[in-house]
């Protein structure tokens, strides 16, 4: 039985304005009307957050004002469990998508308030704005955040529950935004590795092994100028006696799909992954064992008893013998 096709999407395809790419993923963007919610590539393309944890953000702006979002009732309606939804929760906190603070109630109950920000740049953008000194003095204005919910279940309220109550200090506490702003400077690549000496025997077996990857993996398609960049990186592994099997094994296995920059990539694993030098017999040596000096045994001049001392003479209890009757002579 064929596979069945999607000739809707088939349509679409032929419908989309000029030339389609030829490799990479092609977008068919239908405007939505009803039951969408908006996300920020900062938080969809965030390079320090897992993609448990992009996810689970994207569910919870999603989720109605008010609804629970704790650990239990996340993992009540997710397929993971509790503690990966803990540590995606501890990530959006960390870089400051979330908040959690306790706080008590006009009633004296005690109960947990989280808080989630979308933009938490923003944010703190606008809280930093807002503490600068105005004259006259502004009239307090409302806080920026939305409704918080709890986490725990919250008993009937009173009707003095209604009257308006001053918020608890720590509410009010600004984001401190742990996202980097996209300007900020990128970390330089560390350099090739490099040859003690690049000697025409070793550059002609390093250009040798890069021709040849792309018979070994068809991706690894490699410009006369590439090889020529690569070369001393790869007589560096070589010099320190790396076998060129060992070599050609590390460059091409577990390739990505699909690989965009086959030269970068080789650059990479030849940098990140060079062996240290092999060590020599010396290095191998067990070390020697120190000499612990032993004090010899003698035989005491005056009872012929064994005694240790380094040289002859007499024992300890002939010694005290002794040195009464040669305090008298004396």
């Amino acid at each position: 039985m064929d596979t069945p096709q999607n000739t809707a999407l088939t349509r679409a395809l032929t419908e989309l304005p000029g030339p389609l790419p030829v490799r990479g993923v092609i977008h068919i963007v239908i405007p939505h009307t009803d039951r969408f919610t908006v996300v920020g590539n900062h938080l969809a393309q965030h390079a320090g957050l897992s993609t448990t944890a992009v996810g689970l953000a994207v569910r919870i702006q999603s989720l109605p004002q008010g609804t629970e979002i704790g650990i239990k009732a996340l993992a009540a309606r997710l397929s993971e469990g509790e503690k990966l939804i803990a540590a995606a929760l501890r990530e959006l906190e960390a870089h400051g998508y979330l908040r959690r603070a306790r706080t008590r109630l006009t009633n004296g109950r005690v109960v947990t308030r989280t808080v989630f920000c979308n933009q938490p740049t923003a944010l703190l953008r606008n809280r930093v704005g807002a503490t600068r000194p105005q004259r006259p003095p502004a009239p307090p204005q409302a806080p920026a955040l939305p409704d918080v919910q709890q986490e725990q279940a919250p008993e009937a309220p009173a009707p003095q529950d209604h009257a308006p109550e001053a918020p608890a200090p720590q509410d009010h506490a600004p984001f401190v935004a742990r996202v980097p702003p996209p300007t900020a400077p990128r970390q330089p690549s560390p350099p090739l590795p490099q040859p003690r000496e690049l000697t025409a025997e070793l550059d002609r077996a390093a250009t040798a092994l890069l021709s040849d990857l792309r018979r070994h993996a068809h991706q690894l398609v490699l410009s006369e100028n590439d090889i020529r960049q690569l070369a001393p990186a790869v007589a560096a592994w070589l010099e320190r006696d790396t076998h060129p099997d060992t070599i050609r094994h590390t460059l091409t296995n577990d390739l990505p799909q699909p690989l965009r920059h086959p030269a970068k990539l080789l650059k990479h694993r030849l940098t990140v992954l060079l062996p240290p030098p092999l060590p020599g017999a010396d290095d191998l040596a067990a070390p020697a064992r120190p000499r612990i000096a032993v004090t010899p045994f003698q035989t005491c001049d005056g009872c012929e008893r064994a005694f240790r001392a380094p040289t002859p003479g007499h024992c300890r209890d002939c010694r005290n013998a002794h040195s009464p009757a040669q305090a008298a002579a004396a």
